[in-house]
């Protein structure tokens, strides 16, 4: 069973910076895998897409973040990051990792809070 432990949430004011982290328990699937980041504010059902980096494609973002946010990896640690800037308010949520092996095989991670204060 693949992991994915997530870190760097927190509380941090309008404007301010966080980098999250995502490890993920095997090397040899991260390396190939998409890494994906999600979120999902308070009183949201659902997760909203927030970037993607793949193997081999340009990074994507959601216009949302565009210009704030930027994704990376890093595959000898089997690590995937967010690096947030100018953060606000509006960013405040609980934020997924999600390794996409194939559309039948991905996993989440267990989500870190970010709370964005104003």
């Amino acid at each position: 069973q693949v992991q994915l432990v997530e870190s760097g949430g927190g509380l941090v004011q309008a404007g301010g910076s966080l980098r999250l982290s995502c490890t993920a328990s095997s090397g040899s699937i991260f390396r190939t895998a998409v890494l994906d980041w999600y979120r999902q504010a308070p009183g949201n059902s659902e997760r909203e897409w927030v970037a993607r980096v793949s193997k081999v494609h340009t990074p994507a973002y959601a216009n949302f973040v565009k210009g704030r946010f930027t994704i990376s990896r890093d595959n000898p640690k089997n690590t995937v990051y967010l690096q947030m800037n100018s953060l606000k308010p509006e960013d405040t949520a609980v934020y997924y990792c999600k390794m996409v092996v194939t559309t039948a095989e991905y996993y989440w991670g267990q989500g870190t809070q970010v709370t964005v204060s104003s």
